[in-house]
């Protein structure tokens, strides 16, 4: 299916298959070591280490050290076609100024051999790689990307160690991307002078974000030499372009940095290209600091003043955790038997410290710090809890140490223990797409704290010891001791205060005014409209620049016939079942949806309530932990959700209904339909305590969702009115469930909503309406037919009840604001297009992608000063829209996102355009697949591989002429009708008049938006 294109900060997705094809190797001879670089052999400008074969993961891995510069390399082999690059560079910071940061995408702004500006971002689109991304750790930062083409791997990495060794570093991308003063307006020399830049204002809105800030507050105090590697808008403006210079010339050369590959090229091919790239670098000093966090001498109390979060309690705002300095994470085997312990204490509802702490109300989620920690050198075990009356802090910091002690007393049980490490086992056996990505993910935050990666791979050895200590008896229970029970320990509070947010404001506008009189005071206000001026003149002329010099891939080299998946269809009684026979390493894949037609509204929204409800309240006869034990015993998970399906050729017509999934080991198939079929129809909807911490738990995670994700719920939201299925989405899973959840956790009246779970679950299980799809080894076909024969019968027949009233109206959907009380804003708007089968469809969806690269990345986000902003195509939705992501000006942004239309209809598109927007789509539509999600295309939303192929070649043939036409048909004639949809989640400044409606999110009954600070802005 063909989904629009997101691309938020440095990060993208995407794939396609090699230019050509090598000689096919297998796995023996991939990771043969005999036919590897063997230990102290030299290979273009390397000297092997050592090597290593790991058969329980499939690989064998070769470390080399460069001989003039000493970095450091590991390669893993492995029969994988989607390769892997990374490099990294320790950057322990020294301050909050978030120089690390900064820097990561400062570098990527330009480099000696490609000196064009933000190659990073010019090559997402002539490239067909399936990732590229670049993210600052706490004391490291990495520059990782994968492909399944061999020329664009080669083309990336020289990019990459370009942009990272060669930067160029210039002021402007400086002052775009880190931070400077500039007018609100820069045609207006006399608007507001404000704070500006990518990163201060990423960073805004992260400070917003209570869940966040909790945690950095939490890591100044248990960690102060470790800094906020991100960086604090407070202290980001002390930072100078100088200070960035020589903290890349300190931290950014080979001496100090990790490379890492991955997958099936050969190794000699890495070999010679990186010796080019470091051949012409020394020895220079390498940063070994390993930072450690507080000794705790003695036990120490915290606490701090953060947000009120809007969404859940007024009265419980408190957040507490209690936390312990652990092992040295170099101790692989320890470090793994504590990563258990923590697993035990924490995950799942049956475990002891969510029934000790949440099912008693005590508070509604964990906080987020609470887990095991591997980061930095030293390990941290943190327990705490969000969303806390001020009367309970004290209890809950107390029955922590409570529930650990009676844990120790008595014993873990074996049961659990052994669910934990079936996990694991299914877990390697799970075939995924992005195995190499995670590898890297893995290993890298402990290579660059002194862990040898080559323990972290040696799974089976650690596991194995592991059991044979567990076996002994009371090893858990000693480690519980020697570091939980009876030891100092951290306890961070944060604590509600009403004015903190206005606050940062009025800090920020002291601090702004402090450096307006360090620059010359007013007089300084027309050297600084200058510099904005010069700065858009520069960002300008990049829309045009030569990008000759940048390498790229081909669309001529895009296959136009694409890879099918054989699918079998048949029946079992009279429910169809589509099967897809492949490898699966002895799992067995299960994926059932049950349709559900013309539902009463009050019943449709809370369908996803359902589905969090069947895997939380247990049954009359087995508790939720009992049931949770036998999943992980027998499965790798099951998952319930609901299903929205816009029609492939009528986008009036949708389905909706609720899906279950799940695999296991083939022998357990039987087991995991018994579970499955347990929960849907013997869950215990008289729970009404259980229900209740569900809901606050999915109240309390929503603040965090809007946080991170708002964008998605602007688009959502502004979509909803456009098609029936968008509808649906926003209904089951935008702001109006949002909005539903806050009113239960707010009312706590929940014999009525368990009166509509029980309606709903007379008919979510049924053969009626159900269809199943099974992935699995051709062996275990049959013995797999028989099982859900089985689980088949087992279901009742029942119809659903019938709409015998029409569908709620949204209120004034066209313009929505949802004031939050965050630093920036998150906006969508959206237009209805065709449906997936419509001759249109491609080029709406290369228009997306021209529009972001072309006009939109430039406008929101560097000219803005937005950490993101795109254009996305719902193929199979009918829905074309924009969004900004931690946009500091709205208004700016809708206006951009109007005029985009007739942009791209005045713009001279030249064939070179096209071609970066076709591989840059094909990204997405030959992304590498899991074998899971084979054939999932056609089970879920019924577009067969016939109208797939039809839309492959569309997509290849789009023209310029389709690309104006549907600018005009979709963007410019539907503006000029005003039939575009717009929501914005955030500040309402500057945007609000009175065609808008206001939407408080608040548990306060009683809290309405003060309409004194929206000022009368016509857009």
């Amino acid at each position: 299916m063909l989904r629009g294109g997101l691309s938020l900060g440095r990060q993208a997705l995407g794939r396609r298959a090699g230019l050509f094809q090598s000689p096919k190797r297998t796995f023996a001879a991939l990771t043969d070591l005999k036919k590897l670089p063997q230990p102290g052999d030299k290979l273009h400008g390397f000297t092997v280490q050592r090597a290593k074969k790991v058969p329980e993961l499939q690989l064998a891995a070769v470390e080399l050290k460069h001989d003039t510069t000493g970095a450091n390399y590991i390669h893993v082999a492995r029969d994988d076609t989607n390769n892997v690059f990374a490099i990294g560079f320790k950057t322990n910071p020294n301050d909050d100024t978030g120089v690390p940061h900064i820097l990561e995408h400062t570098t990527l702004c330009g480099s000696e051999k490609y000196p064009v500006r933000d190659p990073f971002f010019k090559m997402l689109n002539r490239s067909l790689s399936n990732y590229m991304n670049a993210f600052t750790s706490g004391d490291h930062t990495t520059y990782p990307f994968a492909t399944t083409n061999r020329v664009d791997f080669n083309n990336l990495m020289d990019v990459y160690l370009d942009a990272t060794l060669k930067p160029l570093l210039q002021e402007s991308d400086f002052k775009q991307e880190g931070w400077r003063i500039g007018p609100e307006n820069p045609t207006d020399p006399l608007s507001p002078l404000l704070f500006k830049g990518v990163v201060y204002n990423e960073m805004k809105g992260q400070m917003s974000d209570s869940s966040y800030l909790y945690y950095i507050r939490f890591q100044d105090h248990i960690f102060p030499d470790l800094h906020n590697s991100g960086g604090d808008p407070q202290k980001i403006t002390d930072l100078t372009l100088e200070q960035l210079r020589k903290f890349h010339k300190d931290h950014y050369n080979p001496s100090n940095a990790k490379i890492f590959t991955y997958g099936d090229a050969p190794i000699e091919e890495h070999l010679t290209r990186l010796n080019e790239r470091l051949a012409g670098f020394g020895q220079s000093p390498m940063d070994t600091d390993l930072r450690l966090p507080i000794t705790l001498d003695e036990s120490k109390m915290i606490t701090v003043e953060g947000p009120i979060d809007p969404l859940t309690d007024k009265d419980a705002q408190h957040k507490t955790s209690v936390s312990w300095i652990m092992n040295d994470i170099s101790d692989v085997d320890e470090t793994f038997a504590l990563r258990i312990m923590s697993n035990y204490l924490l995950d799942g509802y049956g475990s002891p410290l969510y029934q000790g702490l949440i099912d008693e109300k005590l508070g509604s989620d964990f906080t987020p710090n609470t887990g095991f920690d591997t980061s930095a050198k030293k390990s941290i075990f943190s327990v705490g809890l969000q969303n806390v009356r001020k009367e309970d802090v004290r209890t809950v910091q107390e029955k922590i140490s409570i529930i650990l002690e009676d844990v120790c007393k008595r014993g873990f049980n074996e049961k659990k223990i052994d669910g934990i490490l079936h996990q694991l086992e299914l877990g390697l056996k799970h075939k995924t797409a992005t195995f190499g990505m995670s590898l890297m993910q893995g290993l890298t935050p402990a290579w660059f704290n002194g862990v040898d990666p080559f323990d972290s791979l040696s799974w089976e050895s650690t596991v194995n010891k592991f059991k044979e200590r567990y076996a002994e008896g009371g090893y858990l229970e000693g480690l519980l001791k020697k570091y939980l029970l009876g030891t100092h320990t951290l306890t961070f509070t944060m604590v509600p205060e009403k004015g903190y947010s206005h606050s940062l404001a009025t800090e920020e506008k002291e601090r702004l005014h402090r450096e307006i009189e360090k620059a010359g005071g007013e007089a300084a206000r027309e050297s600084l409209v200058k510099q904005e001026l010069e700065l858009l003149e520069i960002q300008e002329a990049a829309r045009d620049m030569d990008l000759s010099c940048l390498p790229t891939v081909k669309v001529s080299d895009i296959p136009r016939e694409m890879e099918a998946k054989p699918l079998q269809h048949g029946k079992i009684g009279d429910v169809p079942v589509q099967w897809r026979e492949a490898p699966t390493n002895g799992l067995t894949y299960f994926r059932a949806v049950n349709s559900l037609e013309d539902l009463p509204e009050d019943l449709r929204m809370y369908l996803p309530l359902f589905t969090d409800a069947i895997l939380r309240l247990g049954t009359a006869k087995k508790s939720m932990e009992q049931l949770e034990d036998e999943i992980k015993l027998k499965t790798g998970g099951i998952k319930a959700g609901t299903h929205i399906s816009t029609n492939h050729s009528n986008l009036e017509i949708t389905e909706e209904g609720l899906v279950f999934s799940g695999y296991c080991l083939d022998k357990n198939v039987p087991d995991m339909l018994e579970l499955l079929r347990t929960v849907l129809l013997e869950t215990n909807f008289y729970a009404i305590s259980k229900l209740r911490t569900l809901v606050q738990g999915i109240a309390s995670g929503f603040v965090n969702s809007l946080a991170e994700s708002g964008h998605s719920f602007a688009r959502t939201f502004a979509a909803a009115h456009l098609t029936p299925g968008a509808r649906s989405a926003e209904v089951m899973g935008g702001m109006t469930q949002v909005r539903l959840i806050s009113n239960l956790a707010s009312k706590e009246i929940y014999n009525d909503t368990l009166d509509i779970l029980r309606q709903i679950g007379k008919f979510a299980a049924r053969q009626n309406g159900l269809r199943i799809a099974i992935t699995c080894g051709t062996e275990s076909v049959s013995d797999n037919e028989k099982a859900v024969k089985k689980f088949i019968d087992a279901l009742p027949i029942a119809e659903t009840p019938i709409r015998d009233s029409p569908l709620f109206d949204f209120e004034a959907p066209t313009k929505a604001l949802f004031p939050l009380p965050y630093q920036v804003s998150y906006t969508g708007m959206c237009v209805k297009t065709v449906p997936y089968t419509h001759q249109d469809g491609a080029a709406l969806q290369m228009l997306s992608q021209l529009l972001t690269h072309k006009h939109l990345h430039h406008e929101i986000r560097e000219k803005g000063g937005a950490y993101g902003g795109g254009a996305f195509h719902r193929g199979a939705g009918g829905i074309f829209g924009f969004y900004s992501y931690r946009d500091p000006n709205v208004a700016n942004t809708l206006k951009v996102m109007e005029e985009a239309g007739q942009w791209a209809m005045q713009k001279q598109w030249a064939e070179r355009d096209l071609e970066e927007a076709k591989l840059s789509v094909f990204q997405g539509v030959d992304a590498p697949q899991s074998v899971s999600e084979e054939g999932m295309v056609y089970f879920l939303d019924r577009i067969t591989d016939e109208m797939r192929q039809v839309r492959r070649q569309q997509l290849l043939d789009v023209s310029i002429a389709d690309i104006r036409n549907v600018a005009q048909k979709y963007l410019v004639d539907q503006v000029a009708a005003g039939q575009t949809a717009v929501a914005v989640l955030g500040e309402p400044k500057d945007v609000v008049d009175d065609s808008w409606n206001i939407f408080p999110l608040s548990l306060d009954p009683q809290a309405q938006p003060d309409m004194s600070q929206f000022e009368k802005v016509t857009l």
